[in-house]
């Protein structure tokens, strides 16, 4: 391969990386496609924004709570199952608000109060929220409160405490809603699918561009080396037919 197409391929082969976008924090990482975008390109709704932590782990903020794991993304059925790093999935359900957010739980939510007692009641009580001096429950809101407990939130959430769910995962699946679009827009459901084409099609474009500009130039330097050789050989025989001339009259 000639010296100037190597230099012409990496030219246009950094054209093709600035105009590709993110789609994974590592090799065999999460596909990331809309109505998500890996930052640094940016969502017109910064609430699908996602980011790379560590280069390999994929994260999701929350507005005034926090930054949670992206376990997977499954875009057919629209759920997206998060991860506490925390290890602390109570105090995600008791803190998390989804009403600023395009986000809901994908299970079925009933209302539980969270407790706070100063001594120990029936039932198991939260370890990771609760310490020295103080117990934390998950009850029904129907449920008496202990002279010797305070009710500190009725949250809607999948399920109560127990202590045989202790996966940091379980029931952080959350669906979500993509903004409605009014009917002149053509809004058939597939909004998702379209952009998605548009973003492979350009990213395709782009590819077939640089080619086809590798290939002209390609085809231009071979022409400029072929009319430079038949130059030469062009010289060489009138070179050559000089010295014939001369060979006669040498002899002479």
């Amino acid at each position: 391969m000639n010296t100037p197409f190597i230099f012409i391929f990496i030219f246009f082969f950094i054209l093709f990386l600035s105009y590709t976008e993110a789609t994974k924090c590592r090799s065999k990482g999460l596909n990331i496609k809309s109505p998500f975008t890996l930052l640094p390109h940016h969502n017109n709704d910064p609430n699908f924004n996602l980011y790379c932590q560590n280069t390999n782990t994929t994260m999701i903020h929350f507005p005034f709570y926090g930054n949670l794991v992206v376990k997977s993304i499954s875009y057919n059925t629209r759920k997206l199952d998060l991860i506490d790093p925390k290890s602390c999935v109570h105090e995600v359900f008791l803190n998390l608000n989804l009403s600023l957010t395009p986000f809901r739980y994908y299970y079925v939510v009933k209302n539980y109060t969270y407790l706070n007692c100063s001594v120990p009641i029936n039932g198991n009580s939260i370890p990771c929220l609760s310490g020295y001096g103080h117990h934390v429950y998950t009850v029904k809101p129907s449920v008496k409160v202990p002279d010797s407990c305070r009710a500190v939130k009725t949250v809607e959430i999948p399920f109560g405490y127990s202590s045989y769910l202790s996966d940091n995962s379980f029931g952080l699946g959350l669906t979500w809603e993509l903004p409605e679009r009014d009917d002149e827009d053509g809004d058939d459901g597939f909004e998702e699918e379209r952009t998605w084409v548009h973003l492979t099609t350009k990213k395709g474009l782009v590819v077939l561009a640089a080619v086809a500009m590798v290939m002209k130039m390609k085809i231009l330097y071979t022409k400029k080396m072929l009319v430079s050789n038949e130059d030469m050989e062009n010289q060489f025989s009138e070179d050559l037919l000089a010295q014939q001339h001369k060979i006669p009259q040498a002899l002479g």
